[in-house]
């Protein structure tokens, strides 16, 4: 089978390589799937890059996020095991960890709804506790996490404000249903946060930047808020004012969406089921803004590694180049 990989750490565009390998054999409890959809992460570039918290044996196979093919034709959303990762022609995943692929989605959809997805309903719902009518503020919103959460945000009746870097990025924010769009390049995110809140701020703030957008967030973040701290694309990692969280009373809450996969599981099952729920009504709908083929995927990883496209880049092994 073709499948790229990774021999040393470095930029995806520089080191992932594509080969000609020898199909992955499964172990006990796991099953070997045809992968119809990869969906392109941002920890795929911190992965090849070797800063990813998970750091596989080289070489590997990045891509976390799979629609694939049970060999009794099921198809399935499944996070495969590295070093057998999704950009590839057939991937391994445990056989406990699959989960019916939603039928209101096409392949590339039903990728993009597994990890980010689950992200952001962790995020809101079981650590923020977001309740209707509050206010959400989400950073990075027409990126891949993003974008999950301002449709789940909307989903469970919050009012949400997104805040994109761009005209183009602002305009996806609008068109995915963001009450209001804040952009970064040529606005003032705090005040335009206090303006649109009437001076009271946000009440759970979604954040997958770090950096400069946490500190923003503290800024902002309103009397009894909760600041989810999802990741640090930006590539600083904050060092919280535990003094400030004080005196504001807010929360600042962790989201480490795979711990679930080994502490409740039963979780991630469930979660599943809202997930698919929701697509069924066209509550949700993950943003594909591009589909490559499986030649395309290390151009498609470095790009989301610079940060410069929307929404979710999914990858067709069964599309001819």
């Amino acid at each position: 089978m073709q499948a790229w990989q990774v021999h040393e750490n470095g930029e995806p565009g520089e080191v992932m390589r594509l080969a000609d390998v020898a199909r992955p054999a499964p172990g006990d409890g796991q099953v070997l799937l045809k992968v119809r959809a990869a969906s392109v992460n941002f920890p795929d570039a911190l992965m090849c890059r070797g800063h990813y918290q998970v750091r596989p044996p080289l070489p590997f196979t990045p891509g976390v996020e799979i629609c694939g093919e049970t060999e009794d034709g099921r198809r399935v959303l499944a996070t495969p095991l590295l070093p057998h990762g999704g950009f590839a022609e057939y991937a391994v995943a445990d056989a406990a960890g699959l989960r019916p692929a939603p039928e209101a989605l096409d392949d590339a959809e039903a990728a993009a709804l597994h990890i980010g997805y689950q992200t952001g309903w962790f995020a809101l719902h079981r650590r923020a506790r977001i309740a209707p009518g509050e206010t959400l503020l989400v950073h990075a919103a027409a990126g891949g996490v993003g974008s999950a959460a301002v449709q789940l945000g909307k989903a469970a009746g919050a009012t949400v404000i997104g805040v994109a870097g761009g005209a183009e990025k602002a305009a996806v924010a609008r068109r995915l249903g963001c009450d209001v769009v804040i952009d970064r390049h040529t606005e003032d995110v705090i005040a335009a946060v206090k303006e649109a809140t009437g001076g009271r701020g946000a009440d759970v703030v979604y954040d997958p930047v770090g950096g400069d957008a946490y500190t923003q967030s503290t800024k902002v973040v309103a009397f009894e808020g909760r600041i989810v701290v999802i990741g640090f694309a930006s590539g600083t990692i904050p060092s919280p004012g535990l003094n400030h969280a004080l005196v504001k009373n807010y929360s600042i809450l962790g989201l480490h969406w795979g711990l679930y996969n080994t502490k409740n599981p039963k979780l991630v099952e469930e979660c599943h089921e809202q997930l698919t729920e929701l697509a069924a009504r066209g509550a949700v709908k993950p943003l594909v803004s591009e589909r490559v083929p499986l030649a395309g995927a290390a151009d498609a990883v470095q790009r989301v590694a610079d940060g410069v496209t929307t929404g979710r880049i999914a990858v067709l092994p069964g599309v001819a180049a």
